[in-house]
């Protein structure tokens, strides 16, 4: 099965819990009415979508019915589709261009969302792409962190650079980004500390961290990425921002697609953040993590184009 066909399954149960509903709700009028926002406003805020985001696509349909673009219920999905994908697309900026120099990747989340894999399926996908990656252990807090890592440097066939636990990590990024810079690598990934609840530790520990890989590389830490699990629904949006709080985000990593109904929370993430999500997982597989498309993605949530992206898979 390829990835858009993954992503499709994986989007079933969001797409009977938010698509199918919207439909539903849509088949009860024949024409627009306050009603018919009201019941569409509940089929969102059930679908976990939140209600900053509720309130802009709601906006977005009344615009279209002012502008004659939608006359009547059957015109609201194609509308809807069309303002998903603008929202997503939406100042975004493209995957960063190599400059030549390592790109490094800070790599950051509460324990649990899955850091560790995350960074393994990113060493992969880039090795799959010729480029030449290295590992850095900087969660040195919790227990077995380092040695989770290395069974995925192990499995990439990746260098990895790691001290003892409880080590001082901006001491391992020091060493990390020197090692890549005199080996030519080009990718380093680093992971780093899960803590929320020592918010202030975590943010000076991060700060330093990238100060240091700033010394070496000039321009690093060129991306920090949070890794977002999407079955935790609106809690992930309010990681997202406390996250952001605490550091610089340049785009999100959404993983566990294919476990929940509360895939639009992709939608809340975007609109309240203003961050791109660069990643997206479907599966526990090495391959199931792929670059965020946002047409892809509307198109395998309201089943459109199916037969030309099977064919793009081939």
């Amino acid at each position: 099965m390829g990835f858009f066909s993954k992503l499709m399954k994986g989007l079933t149960k969001t797409k009977e819990s938010f698509i199918n509903d919207v439909k539903t709700v849509l088949l009860g009028y024949a024409k627009i009415d306050d009603d018919m926002y009201d019941d569409l406003e509940a089929v969102m805020l059930t679908s976990d979508i939140g209600m900053e985001t509720t309130d802009y696509l709601l906006d977005k349909i009344r615009e279209g019915v002012n502008a004659k673009e939608i006359k009547e219920g059957k015109d609201v999905v194609p509308y809807l589709e069309k303002c998903i994908v603008e929202l997503l697309e939406e100042n975004d900026e493209p995957q960063r261009d190599w400059s030549g120099q390592t790109e490094v990747i800070f790599i950051v989340g509460v324990n649990g969302v899955g850091k560790t894999t995350t960074i393994g399926k990113l060493a992969n996908y880039y090795r799959k792409q010729g480029k030449s990656v290295m590992l850095a252990a900087g969660d040195t807090f919790r227990a077995a962190a380092s040695e989770q890592l290395t069974i995925w440097a192990q499995r990439n066939d990746v260098p990895i650079i790691k001290h003892q636990e409880g080590a001082d990590a901006a001491a391992v990024v020091f060493d990390a980004t020197a090692s890549a810079k005199a080996r030519g690598m080009d990718v380093l990934l680093v992971d780093t500390a899960g803590r929320l609840h020592t918010k202030s530790n975590l943010m000076e520990e991060l700060r330093k961290m990238a100060r240091v890989a700033g010394r070496n590389i000039e321009g690093a830490p060129q991306e920090t990425l949070l890794v977002l699990d999407a079955t935790t629904g609106q809690n992930a949006v309010s990681q997202a921002k406390l996250f952001g709080q605490v550091v610089p985000l340049t785009g999100v990593v959404l993983t566990k697609l294919d476990g929940t109904a509360k895939g639009g929370i992709i939608l809340s993430i975007k609109r309240e953040l203003g961050v791109p999500v660069r990643w997206v997982g479907v599966g526990e597989g090495i391959d199931d993590l792929r670059p965020f498309d946002a047409a892809q993605f509307a198109d395998a949530l309201f089943e459109k184009n199916v037969e030309k992206r099977k064919q793009e898979e081939e």
